[in-house]
């Protein structure tokens, strides 16, 4: 618990966490809880192990939980179309039908929905204006959307509102009885105070304040409950037990091993059965998933062979890696082996292959001179020295206001030499760059390029830009999807067949008003 405590504080302190739960657990009983940080900064309000939580998508196994349920007592087939039970459902497909099964998985080949209706009926409703992109069972495309749907069948077949269908089949038996299966105004009270950076149009960083996030009221499939990390314990009791609870079975060893079947690669070396994500490493069977909500975090781990799990709940920014180290101290101890070591906190500035970026790279609209310090890299301007942080390889944050609303992407030529830099819409080059440094473009998409905003608290807002011939939507995270043309101002998000689109229209003085990202309107923000 010491080593724990010690990841945990500068977890926290690096990614900017409030607050923080941790649950250990093996097969029956909880073995400890931690509690660090502060339900409520303003006030100073200690985060206590029984604050409520939202887990966002963590609550799609509880879905497919009470679903099996309902397959097992005969009232439900997985494998039939959806349209059986919901005779309104439609996406527009020339492929055979969608069943739940599909959905399950997140293989229907439909979109993953946006968030922007209030509730699920008219989100699930409106996948009638989208189009399936590939036959059903073909491939991963995670949908949060495909799980309202599944919350809406689950009402059908039971005759109950999901809340209270989840409440009597799950959070119940389980002994959850902490944990609310819907988050709603009437709970906020209890609720640990969510927050998120200030700033939403930009990748996060540390120089930023955070502010409470929006309160999200939701009861639909797709993760939807608040709980505490020791409810989330009983749960993972269940998981370990292959859905045995403390005094009843919630599913049949049958229908547990349905549960977590793999059935779709998610992505390499992890694969996704009926809302449980699974690895197996070193020959050992790693059951998870993570969940989030504007302003919580969540995600719970449990190791099938030593019978262990882990739960983290955080009212905030996601402080990745507790879970792992705590699921490995926790193994250690179990078995009298030595304890993971604990490394030191990393430097976010330290770059070991600094000269490999150090350079002059030019372009049209200036320079950026990049200068490798002893430790690290620094772009050098009038005025001072700009440090730049690790992201990932190649990729760097600059720590001043006037250059963090973008990345800098650094590229490389074909013997892996770095050539150029990217940051939004610009690219700059040095002077080992061959090739060109101008891409021509379709005329017409200088009318897409800006930012658009919408009234939605989970995808608030993107830009659009061109960069080398292609034209790019950007996320605040940074992370760039490029826009294949598919049509009259209708373009595909990412890969040329995803079922993902993005619709530009409402033309005025040479820009278009808005863009329509499958069934959400986001519209342009005259940013200064």
């Amino acid at each position: 618990f010491a080593r724990l405590d010690y990841l945990a504080a500068w977890k926290m302190a690096h990614h900017r966490t409030p607050g923080m739960a941790v649950a250990l657990t093996d097969g029956e009983r909880t073995l400890g809880v931690r509690a660090y940080g502060y339900a409520n900064v303003d006030a100073q309000t200690p985060l206590e192990p029984d604050a409520l939580c939202a887990i966002g998508s963590d609550g799609k196994a509880f879905t497919a939980i009470a679903l099996l349920q309902e397959t097992e007592a005969g009232r439900l087939d997985l494998h039939v179309p959806v349209s059986r039970y919901l005779p309104w459902f439609e996406v527009q497909s020339e492929y055979a039908p969608i069943t739940a099964h599909h959905l399950l998985t997140h293989t229907a080949g439909i979109v993953a929905g946006t968030e922007f209706a209030t509730d699920a009926p008219y989100e699930a409703y409106a996948l009638c204006y989208t189009r399936a992109a590939w036959p059903p069972g073909e491939r991963f495309h995670y949908s949060d959307v495909g799980y309202k749907v599944l919350g809406l069948l689950l009402e059908a077949v039971t005759g109950k509102p999901y809340p209270e269908a989840i409440r009597s089949s799950v959070l119940e038996p389980l002994g959850m009885a902490h944990s609310e299966p819907a988050v709603t105004q009437a709970i906020r009270h209890r609720m640990a105070v969510g927050y998120a950076p200030m700033y939403d149009d930009r990748p996060p960083h540390h120089m930023h304040p955070l502010v409470p996030a929006p309160f999200v009221e939701t009861a639909t499939g797709d993760g939807c409950i608040a709980s505490t990390v020791e409810d989330m314990a009983a749960f993972m009791r269940m998981i370990i037990n292959c859905g045995r609870g403390p005094n009843v079975r919630v599913l049949s060893e049958g229908s547990f091993a349905a549960l977590i079947e793999p059935r779709a690669e998610w992505w390499p070396g992890t694969n996704y059965g009926y809302g449980i994500a699974s690895t197996t490493a070193r020959g050992f069977l790693r059951l998870s998933h993570g969940g989030d909500v504007p302003g919580y975090n969540s995600v719970w781990r449990v190791d099938m062979d030593s019978r262990l799990g882990v739960a983290v709940l955080m009212n905030g920014p996601l402080s990745p890696g507790v879970a792992d180290f705590a699921l490995g101290l926790l193994r250690a101890a179990r078995k009298g082996e030595e304890l993971p070591p604990l490394s030191p906190a990393p430097d976010p500035h330290y770059v070991e292959n600094a000269g490999e970026y150090a350079g002059l790279y030019t372009s049209a609209g200036g320079d950026l001179l990049i200068v490798a310090t002893e430790n690290g890299l620094v772009i050098r301007r009038e005025g001072g020295a700009v440090p730049l942080e690790v992201v990932s390889e190649d990729l760097f944050q600059a720590e001043a206001p006037d250059l963090d609303l973008h990345l800098l992407q650094f590229g490389r030529d074909g013997e892996g030499v770095v050539t150029e830099v990217a940051h939004g819409p610009n690219l700059y080059t040095n002077e080992r760059h061959e090739g060109r440094a101008w891409y021509d473009s379709p005329a017409v998409w200088d009318m897409y390029q800006g930012h658009y905003r919408a009234h939605n608290p989970w995808r608030s807002n993107f830009r659009v830009y061109v960069r080398k011939g292609q034209l790019l939507l950007e996320w605040p995270s940074g992370d760039e999807e490029a826009l294949h043309p598919d049509g009259a101002g209708s373009f595909r998000v990412g890969e040329p067949d995803s079922p993902e689109r993005l619709v530009f229209d409402e033309e005025v003085d040479g820009l278009t008003l808005r863009a329509r990202l499958s069934t959400c309107d986001y519209y342009r923000f005259f940013t200064p």
